[in-house]
């Protein structure tokens, strides 16, 4: 199904109708709105302890910023204080993309694998976005439902099993508009960048420092575009290419996916015992042997009561792929499914991906993260006209490419709508945006970082010779030099640097 694009933590011990009327991103905030957004530009943050460090606190946004006096939304924020107070830069706030990823449980994981001297001198913030999380969070499907989503055949054999598909798409939507309807059309990045504003005046901060990973690259960038003079350093990492259509983005995110699965299995050939062979193209061929093995009977899981369908190993792989310390787990995953038909690792690998608990709950990031996706771009209008979307996707990546399209079908039935075509964001006037991008992200394909960094008038790239997804938190020294300084100082690296 639809994957997450986002700066995923996972844990090794876990594993073992109606009209979108959100402003677009390329709408500059009028003069007329912005008289009546004191109330929310005034406010000042009130933090508490929270702890273990952190320090919590909520702001309030407008639902609708064309009627800022209207009904107002709750965000939830955290931060690590800045260790040298006496040489404090400001705030960085972050997003770990999704979107639907909770900026609050990023920090609380991650803050302290920041560069050592960002968190001396930067308050590092997380928020959870509107419909996120904590922050106002829309609630679509049920534990019982999403496990229903996610093991729904996306590789139809016959009009009955596409037309399964369909109606759990229908349901998806249904469910949405009978539970967030007032909510829908709002969610999307536009608004998301606009709030980001208000936070950033509401700590006091004169110009916007910010950390975005994966879909985060998406909400940075569109706040440059829609306040090009508050910006002071973005660090966009793991790109998003804006000006590529919805079914666009799902085709290529599929071929990042089959090329990060050859490297995979590139690696896993040279190594002893490895479950897909010793040859890197017939592993490949092995592994699609596993999801036709998987379509037909599922695996056992010895977790729960869940069969592991195709869809669920699918995402089992697809979870281990964005990090490249998560394929040892990936082979011994591998190695069950192939030679004792036993799913249960890769349904655990899938569980990360999802934030299912072992109780059987979900966090809401499925929920925000199909809203958001859907009311963001235009989608295909009919069923007729997303399959020709999956066919191409099929020919391109013909192990992923199914897998990953057929999970945005919910967004043809959604009933909140935009008719804002994609286009590229520019920045125009933004001092130096930093783009990040891996030769062999599976996500976000290296090739959304040139088009983003190019688009962008000020954009800067950097890249890193690796595999899996975003780079700075990944540990290379040279990325993480490279962007620490320039979010200490402002100033970019040159530009195409090259780390390995």
């Amino acid at each position: 199904m639809r994957l997450i694009a986002t700066a995923i933590v996972l844990s090794l011990a876990m594993v073992a109708g109606c009209d979108a009327q959100q402003q677009t991103s390329r709408q500059r905030p009028a003069a007329g709105a912005a008289a009546g957004m004191d109330v929310y530009y005034q406010q000042r943050l009130k933090w508490s302890d929270c702890g273990d460090g952190f320090q919590c606190a909520t702001a309030e946004v407008p639902l609708d910023y064309a009627r800022p006096g209207g009904e107002r939304l709750r965000l939830s924020l955290t931060r690590l204080p800045a260790e040298d107070r006496s040489r404090r830069i400001g705030s960085l706030f972050t997003n770990p993309g999704g979107p639907g990823g909770s900026g609050i449980r990023f920090v609380r994981q991650a803050a302290r694998s920041f560069g050592a001297d960002v968190r001396k001198r930067f308050d590092i913030i997380g928020f959870d976005p509107r419909g996120v999380g904590s922050s106002s969070a829309l609630r679509c499907l049920t534990g019982p439902q999403l496990d229903a989503f996610y093991a729904a055949d996306t590789t139809p054999d016959d009009q009955k099993e596409v037309d399964a598909l369909a109606a759990e798409g229908r349901k998806y939507a249904a469910t949405c508009r009978a539970k967030a309807a007032k909510l829908l059309p709002y969610v999307g990045t536009a608004n998301a960048a606009r709030d980001m504003d208000v936070l950033r005046a509401a700590v006091g901060d004169d110009k916007l420092t910010y950390y975005g990973a994966s879909y985060g690259t998406y909400l940075g960038a569109s706040y440059a575009d829609q306040f090009p003079g508050k910006v002071r350093a973005l660090a966009l990492d793991g790109a998003v290419d804006p000006k590529l259509s919805s079914t666009e983005t799902l085709i290529e995110q599929a071929k990042g996916f089959e090329t990060a699965l050859r490297a995979f299995a590139a690696d896993c050939a040279e190594r002893p015992g490895c479950p897909l062979g010793t040859d890197p193209d017939a592993a490949v061929d092995r592994l699609t042997d596993l999801q036709k093995r998987a379509d037909a009977k599922p695996l056992t899981n010895t977790r729960d009561s869940r069969p592991v369908t195709e869809s669920w190993a699918a995402m089992g792989v697809a979870t281990a792929l964005y990090a490249k310390e998560y394929w040892p787990i990936l082979r011994q995953a591998l190695a069950q499914a192939i030679e004792k038909n036993d799913g249960t690792l890769l349904i655990a690998l899938a569980d990360q991906m999802v934030e299912r608990e072992r109780n059987g709950t979900y966090s809401n990031q499925t929920d925000a993260n199909m809203a958001v996706n859907c009311v963001d771009k235009p989608n295909p209008p009919d069923l007729a006209a997303y399959r020709k979307a999956v066919d191409e996707a099929e020919k391109v990546a013909p192990r992923f490419g199914e897998f990953v399209v057929w999970g945005g079908l919910p967004c043809v039935y959604w009933p909140a709508q935009t008719k804002q075509q994609p286009q590229p964001l520019t920045a125009k006037g933004a001092a130096p945006i930093l783009v990040i991008g891996t030769l062999r992200d599976p996500a976000t394909p290296y090739s959304w970082a040139k088009n983003l960094a190019s688009e962008l008038t000020s954009g800067v790239l950097l890249t890193l010779d690796g595999d899996g997804h975003t780079a700075y938190l990944q540990g290379n020294s040279c990325i993480t030099a490279a962007t620490d300084r320039y979010l200490l100082t402002a100033q970019p690296p040159k530009d195409g640097t090259l780390c390995r």
